[in-house]
Order: structure tokens, then sequence, then C-alpha cells
């Protein structure tokens, strides 16, 4: 059986909304970070057999194969293609999955994979916003087989997340202070370094534009997004822009090009849940995962769940058992931000790192995503 490798991973910043990359094209963005690849792993771009890139609201900018704009933006060979993924949330961690996947059918060799997000540019939701015009009040309104099956109930991730807290019974203390910590954890991140050998400064922004002092007083005084809710905004995601890429190989191209890969993908995989609770699936992604590789929870050194909400990622804890001190160690999406289509590989070059400095073996990587799925990964340090 042959082998998909991590040969290297990079990411811009992650600007706030409004900050220091709103301004950019997001194809620019995408080239940003495919040049980064190209240029620290030494390939020549005419061998990568294909771009696979993660984009949510592509319209505007994102519109129009944007993994095929941004390598050429980034001014590489034509005769290479690219192609650009839509799994919300999730997306460019199912970009890895795609190209690890045509590696270990033997389709491929070389596969930039990827994703990009300006969300300052085109609002979350955009695409559904403009589907109004076209008398869509909501991707799911009139479709006859949803409403047969799901009725009329909203759909949204600010009410799953509601509605996970309830079931789980966390409270609003409980989401506070697992968002205090990641703010605390991301900020100390930073000063020591961990991001440095991952990001690669764009338009002048040089660090993560997120992560920021708080206390458990400030949250405590922010209005719930619902009436008599458990959910604010300081236990949610950031609205984000940004971009990351990684570059995976198979055993030929490693030793074709002399390239030192880094991790290998010992597994992958997505699974569904309830769409109405919508950001539950990483349990059920999780528990596949590890059923069909034989490891146990406690055999992973290190975990990156996305921190859409803060009830996820402690529902998630509960329901998986696992030891808060291995998840998002470096702190999530609440402090560090959430770029859509740019999450998964960005995540994934964090874990790659943080394994790398703590000498782990084993990483997972899970996104809950629009729909009610979620992607799974498991990699193995080199």
């Amino acid at each position: 059986m042959t082998e998909a490798y991590i040969v290297d991973a990079v990411r811009t910043p992650i600007g706030k909304k409004n900050g220091g990359l709103a301004g950019i094209h997001p194809a620019d963005l995408g080239a940003h970070v495919i040049r980064a690849i190209v240029e620290r792993t030494g390939v020549d771009p005419a061998t990568v057999d294909d771009v696979v890139f993660g984009c949510v609201d592509a319209i505007g900018g994102q519109a129009g194969n944007i993994a095929r704009t941004a390598w050429l933006a980034a001014g590489y060979p034509e005769e290479v293609p690219g192609v650009t993924v839509d799994r919300q949330c999730g997306s460019s961690q199912q970009a890895v999955h795609f190209g690890a996947q045509a590696i270990l059918s033997g389709t491929a060799d070389l596969i930039v994979a990827g994703g990009v997000q300006n969300m300052s540019q085109i609002p979350i939701a955009s695409a559904m916003v403009v589907g109004q015009q076209y008398g869509f009040d909501t991707p799911f309104g009139g479709s006859t087989g949803w409403t047969e099956r799901y009725g009329d109930q909203e759909v949204s991730q600010f009410r799953g997340a509601e509605l996970i807290a309830e079931k789980w019974d966390l409270s609003r203390e409980d989401l506070e202070r697992w968002a205090l910590r990641s703010h605390e954890r991301a900020r100390a991140a930073i000063a020591e370094g961990r991001f440095d050998n991952e990001v690669v400064p764009v338009g002048g922004v040089t660090t993560d534009e997120g992560p920021r002092e708080t206390s458990l007083e400030k949250m405590a005084s922010l209005q719930p997004l619902t009436e008599g809710g458990r959910l604010t905004a300081a236990v949610a995601s950031q609205i984000s822009d940004g971009a990351s890429a990684l570059l995976l190989a198979s055993p030929q191209a490693v030793e074709r090009f002399d390239l030192k890969p880094r991790a290998r993908i010992h597994h992958l995989s997505a699974r569904g849940a309830d769409p109405i609770f919508m950001l539950t699936a990483p349990i059920p992604a999780t528990q596949y995962a590890l059923e069909k590789t034989g490891l146990s929870i406690d055999d992973i050194d290190l975990i990156e769940i996305n921190e859409a909400f803060a009830p996820v990622v402690l529902a998630w804890i509960k329901e998986i058992g696992a030891d808060p001190a291995r998840v998002n160690v470096n702190g999530g999406a609440i402090a560090l931000g959430h770029p859509l289509g740019a999450t998964g590989t960005k995540l994934m070059a964090t874990l790659l790192n943080e394994l790398e400095r703590t000498g782990g073996r084993y990483g997972l990587q899970t996104v809950c995503e629009g729909g009610g799925t979620a992607n799974a990964t498991i990699i193995e340090r080199l």
C-alpha cells in the first residue's frame, strides 16, 4: 500500500474582520500561500498534478473556481489544473482528503491542498443571501423532501450551538471559561513563537490579529445571542480572513524530487449527524476514525477541533473522553479566528508543528460543518 505524505504546511496570519488582510483579493491571498509552499519545498510547480482548495460562499472574488485563479495569480504554469471544494467549514480539510485519496489511488503524485476565505469582503452566508433574489429564502425552504423530513424549523449554526449547550448541560460559565482558555493559550503561543514556522506574513501583517486580553467578567457582561440563551459572541469563532496550504506527496515523488516529508496521513474519513443540531458530527466522526484505526483517544497526542462555538468542543470532550489538556493547546477559532474555507489546512499546519515541537506521534483533527457533517484526519509525525 502506498502512502500520502505531508511535505510542508503554511498559512497566512489570520486577519480579523476589516483588519490587515481585508483589502486583499481572495485570489491573491490564495496565491500567497501557494507561492510560499512551492518556494519552501523547492518543487517545480510544473510537476504539481492538481490544486485542491476549499472556499465557502463562492461569489465575487471567490467565484469561478478560486483554486485555479489563485494558482494562476501566483504566476504558475497554466497546464496545472485546480478545483474548489465546499464542505462548509471543513472545506480545506476535505481538500486534503481529496488530494491524499488521489495519491493513495496512484493517480497523482504531488497535490497542493489548501483553502482561502476573505470574510471581510464576502460576509458569511453571502451565497444564501444572493439566492433570495432568485426566490430562495433559504437553501431548504421549498424542498418537498426536506420539509417532509425536517419541517420548517430554523436551520442555523447559532441554534445548533444553543441546542448542544442545552443537551449536554453546558452552562454559560462553562462556555466562557473555555473561551477564556482559548485566548490565553493563543496569546501564549504567539508570545512563545509557536506559530512562527507556519505563518508566512502578508500585506504587512505578521501575527494573528484575533487573540486579545479578556476576562470572565467582561464576557459575563455581554448580551446572549438569543433571549434567555447561553451563547454570546465571546464563545463563538471570529469572522476572519486568511489562506493556508500544504503539499502532499507520494513516496515516488518524495524520492524523485528529494523531498523530506514531515508527516503521513494515517487516516481520513467523514461522517454525518443531525443537520438541525448541525455541529455535533465531530463526535461520530472521531468515534469512526478511532474504530477504523484501532487507536484509542489516549493514543492521540494532540487534537485540533475547530472552535466554531465553545459547546461544540465541550460536548465533544464529554462524549469522547479526551483530556482537555491535549485539545487546542495553542488556542482555537474563538481566539485565532475561523476563515471558513482556509480553516482545515490552517489547523493542520498548527497540528503538524505542535507535534514536532512536543515530540508527539499522532494528531487528530476534526471540524464541524454546515449540513451536520464532519471530517476527521489523523496524521502521524515522521
